[in-house]
């Protein structure tokens, strides 16, 4: 396996703090893989945060299920219209049209740290990433 791009917790917020971010109701992760990115960026939004516990891969990054997986729910109030869904990496793209569907009737931006997505803060990288709140 060729080895990762390690990125660290300033790589992401210098990254952060360059984007334009838009003006949200809410900041909504999709969990477990957005959970840390989706903190960040609600934290540098200053907006409520919410977790989404869709599933697809296991942590050696295989896949767990043939299609994402909704493996609980999802609060948020019924008056946050706008959200910014939150993911580590989107490579088909599968996990965030499930939580779009989920989410039908909102507006949704979409932001990941690397993938396909509206909102993509490292594009440059191709490969598989170490993600500092990853153990080694």
């Amino acid at each position: 396996m060729p080895p990762k791009v390690a990125l660290d917790f300033l790589d992401i917020r210098r990254r952060l703090q360059r984007s334009t971010l838009p003006d949200v109701d809410r900041v909504v992760g999709i969990g477990s893989g957005g959970i840390v990115p989706a903190a960040l960026v609600a934290y540098q939004l200053v907006r409520p945060l919410s977790i989404l516990p869709i599933n697809y891969r296991d942590p050696d990054n295989s896949p767990r299920f043939e299609e994402p997986q909704l493996l609980g729910e999802l609060t948020i109030a019924p008056d946050d219209d706008h959200l910014l869904l939150v993911d580590d990496v989107s490579v088909s793209g599968k996990t965030l049209a499930l939580a779009k569907k989920i989410l039908i009737g909102r507006q949704i931006t979409t932001l990941v740290m690397k993938g396909k997505a509206d909102i993509v803060l490292f594009p440059e990288v191709a490969e598989c990433v170490h993600w500092p709140w990853n153990l080694r």
